[in-house]
């Protein structure tokens, strides 16, 4: 099993959450097809609203995937994203800076933004305990 965390911003995790899905790279498969059944993600919104809404840094949705591969979905003519579908679990959106000093996928505690510019990428299961722990207690 892999942990993953999915940078987005908090209005398309609500939408995400509430269509129990998750998509990465603004539609592309390729992270996706990485992901397995049973495999852990974590969303990180940096901002409230997609591309220019107010600074968030909060993880605001965590489940696991529940299909085997991607599929495409036909929101439009124009727009065909890849997604993987999930199970949310409750939780609470928790900021990140309290938690910043547990977590070993943030080597430069300066700099901690940085690791989430790439969008999607994977984390080890300390990290997730610490994640999951504080967004469900």
């Amino acid at each position: 099993m892999t942990n993953w965390i999915n940078t987005v911003s908090r209005d398309h995790v609500e939408r995400a959450v509430r269509g129990r899905f998750t998509q990465a790279n603004h539609g592309k498969p390729h992270m996706l097809r990485k992901m397995a059944r049973g495999d852990w993600i974590v969303f990180y919104s940096p901002r409230t609203e997609y591309p220019k809404g107010e600074p968030l840094q909060a993880f605001t949705a965590i489940g696991q995937i529940v299909d085997d591969e991607p599929y495409q979905d036909e929101t439009s003519p124009d727009l065909q994203p890849w997604r993987r579908s999930v199970d949310f679990l409750p939780c609470t959106e928790t900021p990140i800076k309290p938690l910043l000093e547990e977590l070993d996928f943030i080597e430069d505690k300066q700099r901690w933004g940085y690791k989430f510019r790439f969008g999607v990428f994977r984390i080890d299961d300390h990290d997730l305990e610490v994640i999951r722990k504080a967004m469900t207690e």
